[in-house]
């Protein structure tokens, strides 16, 4: 579809249905992950919504449709921010005092609930212009490029954000080894 349409707007009716079609279901799980689902459903059929009015305005040389979607996605996400952020913030402070070791248990939703807060508490302390290109790119699955188009952006500042975030998370969350997706236990030597 993103090929068919490099050649111009997305003009015609039938043109933007089959972009739907093939982009709701991704944008909507972004949106999804970003605010929930019972938010998501109405803010992915806004996106969409917004790009039916714009479609003219699109403009194949500044990047692909997928991009463009997300962008507006994206847009919508950022203007729900504030509401977000308390979230966050929030589940940050209902964090539990100690961690447990999970070694023994093999229920990942369990490791899951336990780790949300302190992972929600390092997204929240990043800024927007960080969290909104970490999450395009974990969540959306965007390359460089497509979250640079997305955003209206420079590719090595889409770049350098990522890298950026990255640091930052990695310097909230300290004692997370992700590679067991536990806090490591302190040496009680």
């Amino acid at each position: 579809m993103d090929e068919k349409l490099r050649s111009g707007p997305v003009g015609a009716p039938p043109d933007f249905a089959e972009a739907f079609r093939e982009h709701f279901a991704p944008v909507y799980r972004f949106i999804a992950r970003r605010v929930g689902a019972d938010l998501a459903e109405d803010l992915a059929a806004e996106a969409f919504a917004t790009a039916y009015r714009r479609r003219v305005a699109f403009d194949p040389a500044r990047g692909s449709l997928r991009s463009w979607l997300f962008g507006i996605a994206a847009n919508l996400v950022r203007e729900h921010w504030r509401d977000e952020q308390q979230l966050l913030e929030l589940d940050a402070r209902l964090a539990p005092v100690g961690t447990g070791s999970f070694a023994d248990d093999a229920d990942s939703r369990v490791v899951a609930a336990a780790l949300a807060p302190r992972i929600a508490g390092a997204l929240a302390a990043l800024n927007a212009e960080q969290r909104d290109v970490l999450l395009l790119h974990a969540w959306a699955g965007l390359s460089h490029e497509e979250i640079a188009a997305a955003l209206g952006i420079a590719n090595g500042t889409a770049r350098s954000r990522l890298s950026r975030a990255r640091a930052a998370l990695r310097a909230g969350l300290g004692d997370f080894d992700f590679t067991r997706w536990t806090f490591k236990e302190a040496d009680h030597a």
